[in-house]
């Protein structure tokens, strides 16, 4: 059995960023909860553990000066810096709120707090659900990401000479972390999305595969819109494991975002709890320690329901699927996992079906004879 810890405080989802926002805070405080309605953190094998806020020469480690200082006077409700500048907007997807340095530093010290953790030996595994923030750029926002904890935690392992994979899952392309290490061979990034045609950030092609050193390291897989559990499955299975085997890292780190569910709001996959919780299984295989981090998911029982399974996973716990009576009289979910039939047009599954093989053809063309991975 693994020895795990999951990093949240209660104080990471009382902030506030707008009325009518998608991202919801209090999506990482339901999830917790459930996960002690079953009794997650009750063995001595599995903790739940504070995060820290993370030191400005940590946070440095990727995005420059200006830009954080710009973060730090607009939590402030100081006008000495222009918003826009930094993709900052009232009633766009980043808005400038008060405490969002705050906030965002506790973000990703949570992810350093799980890279020290795994790193040290202390646990095999730690979850940042508030952590995934893959989009954050240098010196601007994006995608409702401040700051990149994705990329300040792989840079203090890599800082440490280890070998890390990260595999993002979420429906949106990483693009922040494809851009931190795109020229280097000592990350190897996979990310599995929604083609950018249709989703933000429009990023994310087969060929976008790094630069010098980092040539094969950026591997991308675009799926079209209504991908289900049988494709999302048959292409990971195919380009994710001889990968990962064959880079033999150190240290897995994923990015979770449960935003391919079939009920998200925001993208237009259809997945399940089930499709997903295999998917986290997969990557359970593959992890020698593993760090995970949260990410996208913008209905917020699923969130819950995806991530309490994706812990259960982690810590080898398989949860009754009748959630317990007091989280269900509170918030009406009642069953954990999926129940539903879903019903895919033919020809739109077909469709998604050989725009997923075209993919997986593409990289294992390109991408696999750097490995020394051929396709049979």
């Amino acid at each position: 059995m693994r020895k795990g810890a999951f990093i949240y405080e209660q104080a990471q989802s009382t902030y506030f960023l707008r009325e009518d926002h998608v991202l919801t805070p209090t999506r990482l405080q339901l999830t917790c909860e459930l996960l002690q309605f079953y009794g997650a953190f009750d063995e001595p094998s599995s903790r739940l553990l504070a995060p820290r806020q993370a030191e400005e020469e940590e946070i440095l480690s990727f995005h420059t000066r200006e830009y954080l200082e710009a973060v730090k006077s607009l939590s402030l409700g100081e006008e000495r810096f222009d918003p826009a500048a930094f993709n900052f907007s009232a009633e766009g997807d980043n808005p400038p709120y008060r405490g969002m340095y705050e906030a965002s530093a506790l973000e990703v010290g949570a992810s350093l707090v799980a890279a020290e953790l795994v790193e040290s030996g202390e646990v095999d595994v730690a979850f940042n659900i508030s952590g995934g923030l893959h989009h954050g750029a240098p010196n601007y926002a994006s995608g409702f990401c401040v700051f990149n904890d994705v990329v300040i935690a792989l840079i203090s392992l890599v800082r440490k000479g280890l070998r890390i994979a990260y595999i993002d899952i979420d429906a949106h392309h990483g693009d922040g972390v494809q851009h931190a290490f795109y020229q280097s061979d000592r990350v190897l990034n996979i990310s599995f999305h929604e083609w950018g045609r249709y989703l933000f950030p429009g990023t994310g092609g087969v060929s976008e595969m790094g630069k010098g050193p980092g040539m094969g390291y950026s591997v991308n897989l675009p799926f079209f819109p209504y991908t289900d559990d049988q494709i999302y499955l048959w292409a990971f299975k195919e380009i994710v494991p001889p990968l990962v085997e064959k880079f033999n890292p150190d240290i897995l780190v994923t990015q979770l975002g449960c935003d391919t569910h079939y009920l998200d709001p925001l993208t237009h996959f259809v997945l399940t709890t089930e499709g997903y919780t295999e998917v986290i299984r997969e990557l359970g295989r593959l992890a020698p320690r593993w760090i995970a981090l949260g990410g996208g998911g913008y209905d917020m029982g699923v969130v819950a329901r995806a991530w309490t399974l994706a812990y259960g996973v982690m810590i080898d716990r398989d949860w009754p699927d009748d959630i317990p009576s007091e989280f269900q009289e509170r918030y009406g979910l009642k069953k954990l996992r999926d129940h539903a039939e879903l019903t895919i047009d033919g020809k739109i599954k077909e469709q998604a079906r050989l725009f997923a093989e075209r993919g997986v053809e593409e990289i294992k063309r390109t991408i696999f004879p750097l490995f020394s991975l051929f396709s049979p």
